[in-house]
């Protein structure tokens, strides 16, 4: 089992920054893939970005790329989404997810993901 807490999520200004940070238990997270999904309201849940379990390729969606940067720390169990530029369609919780050693690492659907945090919302004002 594998259990993810989601926390730095806050109200900023366009162009502003947040961090993301993700704690996840068990000993078994430096084997797993992780990921951010977010969901704005009255809009469907989607990905944000992934990152391999060694830390070493990450891959982004397409409306975050450049601005978005996920990272992670197998020692202490933590993985964090730095948000730079950000805009007011960013706007949405943030859900930190995990998923078991598959036969591919880039993994864009929910279903992809067996593990799901409670959230943390980002709301970016104009």
């Amino acid at each position: 089992q594998v259990q993810l807490v989601e926390s730095g999520g806050g109200l900023v200004q366009a162009g502003g920054s947040l961090r993301l940070s993700c704690a996840a238990s068990g000993r078994i997270f430096r084997t797993y893939a992780m990921g951010w999904f977010r969901q704005a309201p009255g809009k469907e849940r989607e990905f944000v970005a992934a990152i391999r379990w060694s830390g070493d390729s990450t891959y982004y969606a397409d409306s975050v790329k450049g601005r978005f940067t996920i990272s992670r720390e197998n020692g202490k169990n933590t993985v964090w989404l730095q948000m730079n530029s950000l805009k007011p369609e960013d706007t949405a919780v943030y859900y930190c997810v995990a998923s078991p050693p598959r036969n591919r690492w880039v993994l864009t659907s929910q279903s992809d993901y067996d593990y799901w945090g409670q959230g943390t919302q980002v709301t970016v004002s104009s």
